[in-house]
């Protein structure tokens, strides 16, 4: 059976295979999904030609690397027309502490997930960076006390 994305069930069992450990060979998810080396390994190639396998990274731990301040931040900015927020979309990707920055509907325009190695250097690259970004009316931060979960496999239909 074809799921309405084009992904038969095989194809899904492959993904979610993959996004719990994607080191393993095409032989070892072949195994994990009930098909020989070759088909898998073409099926992997499609999946990669089509677009549904964006890249292959290692999820590193954030505090063992020394990063152990992780904070959410709401964006409101002065002006909301498409130039100012492709302006601060822009400003935002030269930041490599931000790892995400969201496009929200609501009260706030953007919600960024930023990473520093403690309070104190997000206070420096609150005060340094992130402030002088034109067009901000308005930034709250809120630290991650605790991660409960956090996981980068998305729920896949089997």
């Amino acid at each position: 059976m074809v799921a309405a994305t084009g992904l038969d069930r095989i194809d899904l069992r492959i993904l979610a295979a993959m996004q719990e450990d994607a080191s393993r060979s095409a032989a070892q998810i072949a195994e994990a999904v009930g098909l020989s080396q070759s088909p898998c390994w073409r099926r992997i190639q499609r999946l990669r030609d089509d677009g549904y396998i964006t890249k292959v990274v290692a999820l590193l731990d954030r505090k063992k690397i020394g990063l152990r301040a992780q904070l959410f931040v709401q964006v409101k900015v002065i002006s909301n027309d498409q130039a100012s927020l492709a302006a601060f979309s822009a400003a935002i990707q030269e930041f490599p502490e931000v790892l995400e920055c969201h496009i929200v509907l609501g009260v706030f325009d953007f919600l960024l997930r930023v990473v520093t190695r403690d309070l104190e250097a997000y206070e420096k690259f609150y005060f340094e960076k992130l402030s002088r970004v034109p067009n901000i009316r308005e930034l709250n931060s809120f630290v991650a006390a605790q991660e409960v979960k956090s996981t980068t496999a998305y729920p896949l239909r089997r």
